[in-house]
């Protein structure tokens, strides 16, 4: 498991395009036949992913790390699908996933296993994990079951979907707050104008974007804003003080997942355009 350390926002304001990617973008996540961890230290946030081919994938804990016997041993963990179809086991419980399905799996669950329909053409589960507090049961939620919730419009170039899965309304976690976004055609913007929001830490997950296309992913404080080429499957770590908004070159999809103090989506503090440098 590699660990992740955020930079303060004094250094992310001298960073070198380098080393601000290597600080806040993941970009060989999802390989082949393996179950990638990533630890970032913000909120404790585990980022990761399973493609299994020929054979099940466990999520383990590396004890280096978690210190811990099983991986939810002291965690909540959400995964969505976003390849072909697979299954997710838990304590001997199949769960059968579907792309943009997500799977809500509890604190106190000691085995998770992924496997793919087909090895040929593989599931991708993607992961993440905060530390819990409280024991909810693992919960299954299909893209229809989501509160959809519409967003923007054709002449912002920014009408979106917000497909909410586990939230206060839905599947109920201890602190993770997860769903994700789905852009409509010839609309480019998502989450503008833009905000922070102060009491979680957000990663985002570009996914559905079609071969030699990229997202511009604008971060950090309004008055000295940056921005990270994104490409497809790529997380973005989001810190509580950067702002996090973007704009492709085609309509794409993503995920959004949050952890902290709270989990009102709404608790957002809002930037004006006429502040943004």
């Amino acid at each position: 498991m590699n660990v992740l350390n955020c930079p303060s926002l004094t250094t992310f304001r001298s960073l070198p395009t380098t080393a601000l990617r290597e600080a806040f973008l993941i970009e060989n996540l999802f390989q082949p036949g393996t179950c990638e961890l990533a630890y970032w230290d913000v909120d404790r946030t585990v980022i990761g992913s399973a493609v299994p081919t020929e054979s099940a994938l466990q999520l383990s804990a590396p004890f280096e790390v978690l210190a811990s016997d099983f991986f939810c041993e002291r965690r909540e963990v959400g995964v969505i699908n976003l390849g072909a179809s697979g299954s997710i086991t838990t304590d001997g419980k199949k769960w059968d996933v579907e792309k943009c399905h997500t799977l809500y799996i509890g604190k106190g669950t000691k085995e998770v296993l992924f496997e793919s329909d087909d090895s040929e053409n593989p599931a991708k589960f993607y992961i993440i994990s905060y530390p819990a507090h409280t024991e909810h049961p693992t919960a299954l939620a299909t893209k229809e079951d989501a509160n959809r919730v519409e967003l923007g419009s054709k002449q912002e170039a920014n009408e979106r979907v917000i497909f909410q899965q586990i939230h206060k309304g839905g599947i109920q976690s201890c602190q993770l707050v997860m769903g994700f976004t789905e852009l409509g055609l010839g609309s480019v913007w998502n989450t503008f104008p833009a905000h922070t929001h102060l009491r979680r830490s957000e990663v985002y997950n570009y996914f559905d974007l079609p071969d030699d296309n990229v997202v511009m992913h604008f971060m950090g404080p309004a008055d000295a804003s940056r921005n990270l080429v994104v490409r497809n499957d790529q997380p973005v770590l989001s810190p509580p003080w950067s702002m996090h908004c973007g704009a492709g070159s085609f309509n794409y999809k993503f995920v959004w997942a949050m952890g902290g103090e709270n989990q009102e989506f709404t608790d957002m503090d809002a930037i004006p355009l006429k502040t943004l440098k």
